[in-house]
């Protein structure tokens, strides 16, 4: 029987996944890529998405102890910011969203008030950092590729890939952001599927569950290794990147990317106020 509880929110505008891992027998939570809601034609950020993972942390006295990104986001802006203000918690991410930050601060054209040493959040993780959770361990790997600063969380049997890995009958997710590897994809997931086929693969995103009355938020390495669409049944690394490319062939640039990668390189904080609370984001011209 599994030593944590594994609580899904799905954020169905952004098909984003949270999840709250909780160790019962501290009662000790992390939240796992929380979101805020956010409409694009208004410029409008609201709450109630990141209100009901604190009351499910209310409801339960469960105590927060960790808020984890696995990466910055281009499809939701984090609530890590917001959720920390309201009930605590230390925020982490990977080492390498400095590579993130100074990507940005170049694209965004950003000024010398932002620092691209990760200040923003209270940890930076290295490749297979151990932390704790309660009583329990998570294991931190770096998994690049969709973005060269993603990490995977492995907490007891279960491990929370972020964008690595989609669920097999979706395959995989594209490559956001520029310079960014399909080679290096394939080995991070190459990474995670080296884990015991019996972990637990909880995903980041599911188009599909939108559609679904009774969705699956979990899979398994040996469920990816047989029936994921683009990785499994053991692709080596010139079919992968074949599929890939054919899979990601009509992409296109995510709608959010410009607005949220602003706030999620800040650990979901604002931009620095112009005049009284008066917040703006940039959208760079023919930047990209």
């Amino acid at each position: 029987m599994s030593k944590i509880r594994i609580d899904p929110f799905y954020h169905q505008s952004s098909q984003s996944i949270c999840y709250v891992v909780t160790d019962p027998a501290s009662r000790q939570s992390a939240i796992i890529d929380p979101v805020l809601d956010f409409d694009i034609s208004s410029g409008k950020i609201s709450t109630e998405f990141a209100d009901s993972i604190i009351d499910h942390l209310d409801k339960n006295d469960y105590e927060l102890e960790w808020i984890l990104e696995t990466h910055a986001h281009c499809d939701h802006i984090s609530a890590a910011c917001y959720i920390k203000q309201q009930r605590g918690g230390n925020t982490g991410i990977g080492e390498h969203i400095v590579k993130v930050q100074h990507m940005f601060k170049r694209i965004l054209n950003l000024d010398d008030s932002f620092h691209c040493n990760g200040e923003q959040f209270d940890h930076l993780f290295v490749d297979e950092e151990l932390i704790k959770l309660g009583h329990l361990d998570v294991q931190v790997m770096h998994t690049p590729g969709h973005t060269p600063a993603c990490v995977s969380y492995l907490i007891e049997d279960a491990v929370f890939v972020g964008d690595v890995i989609a669920s097999p009958d979706v395959g995989t997710v594209n490559l956001d952001f520029p310079n960014c590897s399909v080679t290096t994809l394939y080995q991070s997931i190459q990474k995670i599927l080296a884990l015991p086929n019996s972990t637990r693969v909880f995903v980041g995103h599911n188009p599909h569950l939108a559609h679904t009355q009774n969705p699956m938020y979990e899979t398994s390495i040996i469920a990816q290794k047989r029936t994921n669409k683009v990785v499994g049944g053991k692709v080596d690394l010139q079919e992968f990147v074949k599929l890939h490319q054919l899979q990601h062939n009509d992409a296109t640039m995510p709608q959010l990317l410009l607005p949220a990668i602003q706030l999620n390189i800040r650990a979901g904080h604002l931009p620095p106020p112009e005049g009284e609370d008066n917040y703006f984001l940039k959208i760079p011209v023919n930047q990209w």
